[in-house]
């Protein structure tokens, strides 16, 4: 007797995202002088995973000796 179980899936992506703000410039007095200071580069890494399974349905005994099954079905999680 050969038993089916529901085989795991799973997919997942991650991608850079960088972004550089605008300069500040700022005046300082006396003698005026201009400095320009470079803006922060923010950098982020956006992920997204998608956890399931899919396969034959479970086949199982219930209370009293009966046999139950359940329906075959994918459940998915998604996260980001």
């Amino acid at each position: 007797c050969r038993v089916a179980v529901p085989q795991p899936v799973a997919d997942s992506c991650n991608e850079p995202c960088v972004r550089q703000c605008p300069d500040s410039t700022v005046v300082i007095y006396p003698p005026p002088v201009v400095v320009t200071f470079p803006g922060p580069i923010l950098s982020t890494f956006p992920q997204q995973s998608v956890v399931g399974s899919a396969g034959a349905p479970e086949v199982g005994a219930g209370f009293g000796g009966a046999a139950a099954a359940r329906t075959p079905g994918a459940s998915r999680v998604y996260g980001g």
